[in-house]
């Protein structure tokens, strides 16, 4: 098995999720998928914008996310947007539905990656940000931006 297999190969990311979200906790589950559904992230064409998770009868399900349909494999592709099912020890699922349960907490992905070959989607236990929360995120990432730019400028002068 060579180096790179073992490294994470990012498919899609949530990058909205980190905005409007403030997040308490992470954790990484598999995920349950068709062929078609397999090649088709491999190529890249998936999509986590409107996703989130949720627990339901003692297991984990991802809704919402889009996975394209795979051209070559016309008849077997299942529905983009079907509920998948994610694939977390009990321990992690008995954990995750006690934190689900305090007010205002939600479970959404923050990326969706190939591990060793298997699907893996990063989950976030999040609390939705205010509006003054955004604000200062703006501020602090345009901060970061001025500081950056000005060192690269004193560095060429």
């Amino acid at each position: 098995m060579s180096a790179e297999a073992s490294e994470k190969r990012a498919v899609a990311t949530n990058r909205r999720a980190r905005f409007d979200y403030e997040v308490i906790e992470r954790v990484e589950a598999g995920l349950v998928l068709v062929g078609p559904e397999v090649k088709s992230l491999r190529a890249g064409k998936a999509s986590l914008g409107e996703s989130y998770a949720m627990i339901r009868r003692g297991e984990a399900w991802l809704l919402n996310c889009h996975i394209s349909p795979y051209d070559p494999a016309s008849r077997e592709n299942p529905d983009p947007r079907r509920e998948r099912k994610l694939l977390l020890h009990r321990k992690e699922l008995r954990k995750l539905e006690g934190k689900l349960q305090e007010r205002g907490v939600t479970m959404v992905p923050l990326s969706l990656y190939f591990k060793d070959g298997r699907a893996k989607v990063e989950l976030a236990l999040v609390r939705g940000k205010r509006r003054f929360d955004k604000r200062a995120t703006i501020r602090d990432r345009e901060s970061q931006r001025d500081l950056a730019r000005r060192m690269r400028g004193r560095g060429h002068s």
